[in-house]
């Protein structure tokens, strides 16, 4: 069954014996409790239930890695878990850096390069609640707590739907950006949206960047391609569940409306 090893389904063998057989990658976005206005209350985890899923990682013997680690704990064979948070939300930072070293995890954000402080305007394109985003000093104090930073792009379109050239100055300028204003290496990638095809994925892997993160579900093993890396949605198998439906419901309400045009 699809699920997190959140509170929930944590302790079920059957996904403690998935977790077993790689490295788990979970992907977060917003660290609040979802605002009422909010079209994908999903991408929201509270709090609580934040710090309670570093709690129960850690008693289940997962230890903290980075993306970078991941072939070594999978030769070694110890229980490595990775936190990765998409877009740079100041609630992502304001409400995870407390837990995070409570609980002896690091984790990275993938920054939006051109939207540092400003705010996440793809989602309020859509309708969505809007966010603001971590700013130059935020990022400066997240990098300080031990973490570290990654690219979702310098404007966060989706990949597959810009030209080649656009993507490839998606890809590239914004870890330039990153770089150049902080001082520190960005090895790693996020297709925005979870995006990708194997153009984009070339693209990346030509700017040379060490690993590319989607949105497909799953841990990373020994055979999981370094640029295709799955990730795991901290949602327990009921959340799930009624994330799906959300989903559908909307694209029938979407539906209905492209017919009445």
């Amino acid at each position: 069954m699809l699920g997190s090893l959140s509170a929930r389904v944590f302790l079920g063998q059957a996904q403690l014996r998935m977790a077993r057989r790689g490295v788990p990658v979970f992907a977060y976005h917003k660290i609040a409790a979802p605002p009422r206005s909010t079209i994908d209350p999903f991408l929201y985890v509270g709090p609580q239930d934040f710090a309670k899923q570093l709690a129960d990682l850690r008693r289940a013997g997962f230890t903290s890695a980075g993306l970078s680690e991941i072939p070594n704990a999978q030769h070694n064979g110890m229980l490595k878990a990775v936190i990765t948070f998409d877009d740079g939300c100041c609630n992502a930072f304001q409400n995870s850096l407390e837990p995070l070293a409570r609980h002896g995890f690091r984790a990275i954000q993938f920054l939006v390069a051109d939207y540092l402080g400003r705010k996440n305007e793809w989602d309020i394109a859509k309708g969505d609640s809007d966010e603001t985003l971590m700013n130059e000093q935020q990022v400066r104090d997240w990098l300080a707590a031990g973490h570290e930073i990654g690219s979702h792009t310098s404007t966060h379109p989706n990949l597959r739907h810009v030209s080649a050239a656009q993507a490839r100055e998606e890809i590239s300028g914004s870890r330039k950006a990153l770089e150049d204003r902080f001082g520190v290496a960005v090895p790693h990638f996020c297709y925005p949206y979870g995006s990708w095809n194997e153009s984009v994925r070339d693209l990346v892997a030509a700017e040379g960047y060490s690993t590319a993160c989607t949105m497909r579900f799953g841990v990373v093993t020994g055979t999981t391609p370094r640029f295709e890396l799955r990730r795991i949605i901290p949602l327990s198998s009921m959340e799930l569940l009624r994330k799906c439906q959300h989903r559908m419901e909307g694209k029938l309400r979407a539906g209905r409306k492209g017919n009445c045009l």
